[in-house]
């Protein structure tokens, strides 16, 4: 008897992780189905990998014609910087072109499509409209729309969940490379049914907008085992860095909680230059204490702040030793993401009378872009209550949940439905 309740505890202690099977590993398994004999090029950044870490890369370069590598921000094999202009060049490893979009041309030209029959994109994504590779993914469509080109996603899951949604929609005039689509800024959608939804709804209508809008030849490789519950650690499978400031499947959800904030250089440091990319907000002149009681007194859903002090390693308040709080979600179907940044600058102004608003005026278009509109600026920037913007910022969500059914491919349970669509 004792052996058997030895046995139930052990097998209780051990993690139950579900096997997800992404995109890249479903394709290979079906032979590549809907490559071969066609001339293949790939979109794709470190992210691009099986669950080995084999890069997607090296398995098409190794199983099919592939004739051109397209780099992202960051570039392809990852040796970038954020930010950081991009240039072509050869991939040292199979010999073949990299075009960079994320240099001089954001869009992929005819000559760089020239005698490419499919483009196969597959980019682990976070989840949130102001990361930049959605919208590369997005004129990466508009261009094989216009050349006649088909183009494969292989789909990932999004590490906030297929859930999750909030955010207003962008504005006339606010579009950009950080707000492309009229959806909201945490979506709650795997990237493959964001691309079935901008072709869907026709919402491709480039960087500024304005163009009219244009649908390519679309077929999506879908997972196997992934439900819209999950966040990426429900699913088995490794997080590589994305990007330089997104090294873990955490910081995909502290993103959207700091990010905003974070455009307002000299203002908070929001852990970057830190160990804690996007998850803290300190400064040399906060009392930590002080402002975590504050913070505590507002009885934020799902959020919980506990005081930290750091110095950065890098960055404009490198050595310098800050004080301020961490957050954590406690209850992450509560938890309101992207308001967390805007209760903290609430506190900061009530202790301090401090607003970025004022300080970091020359960084309030980046902002206003990331935001997709000045509404958040003008009315958060005279009172800093959470409570004058939350009515403005929650207004789409419904909507849009409504208008992203018809493009899920994933149920809350598990369904055998077939891997290509």
């Amino acid at each position: 008897m004792r052996r058997i309740i030895s046995l139930i505890v052990l097998f209780a202690a051990v993690p139950c992780f579900a096997q997800v099977k992404p995109g890249i590993e479903v394709l290979r398994d079906s032979g590549f189905e809907g490559l071969k004999g066609k001339r293949v090029a790939v979109l794709t950044n470190p992210s691009g990998v099986d669950r080995n870490l084999n890069s997607t890369i090296d398995i098409l370069n190794d199983a099919v014609d592939l004739r051109a590598i397209f780099a992202p921000e960051h570039g392809a094999r990852g040796d970038s910087y954020a930010g950081d202009y991009v240039a072509s060049y050869t991939d040292a490893k199979t010999g073949l072109p990299v075009h960079s979009l994320y240099g001089s041309t954001r869009k992929p030209t005819p000559e760089m499509l020239k005698g490419i029959d499919i483009v196969v994109y597959d980019i682990q994504d976070v989840g949130c409209r102001s990361y930049t590779f959605i919208s590369t993914l997005g004129l990466m469509m508009r261009a094989c729309a216009e050349q006649g080109i088909e183009l494969m996603v292989l789909d990932r899951p999004n590490p906030l969940g297929g859930l999750k949604v909030e955010g207003s929609y962008p504005e006339e005039g606010f579009y950009s490379f950080v707000g492309q689509y009229r959806i909201p800024y945490i979506y709650g959608l795997t990237v493959g049914e964001l691309a079935m939804l901008i072709n869907g709804e026709g919402l491709n209508r480039g960087q500024s907008g304005k163009d009219e809008p244009v649908r390519c030849k679309l077929r999506v490789v879908k997972m196997e085992g992934w439900e819209r519950w999950m966040r990426f650690s429900d699913t088995g499978l490794p997080w590589i860095i994305t990007s330089p400031n997104i090294p873990y499947a955490e910081t995909a959800i502290n993103y959207p909680a700091s990010g905003l904030c974070g455009e307002f250089s000299g203002y908070l440091n929001i852990g970057i230059g830190y160990t804690l990319p996007f998850g803290a907000f300190a400064a040399e002149w906060i009392d930590a204490d002080r402002l975590k009681d504050r913070l505590d007194s507002y009885k934020v859903p799902g959020t919980a702040w506990k005081t930290i002090h750091y110095k950065p390693f890098h960055g404009p308040m490198a050595g310098k030793m800050l004080h301020g709080v961490q957050f954590h979600f406690t209850d992450y179907e509560a938890a309101k993401l992207t308001l967390t940044q805007f209760y903290v600058m609430q506190a900061v102004y009530e202790l301090y009378g401090k607003t970025p608003f004022g300080i970091s005026a020359g960084r309030l278009g980046m902002f206003n872009k990331v935001c997709g509109t000045n509404y958040v600026s003008n009315t958060f920037g005279k009172t800093c209550k959470v409570a004058d913007i939350e009515g403005y910022w929650t207004k789409d969500v419904e909507d849009f949940r409504e208008l992203s059914k018809k493009y899920y491919i994933y149920d809350t349970k598990i369904e055998h439905h077939e891997n290509i669509h």
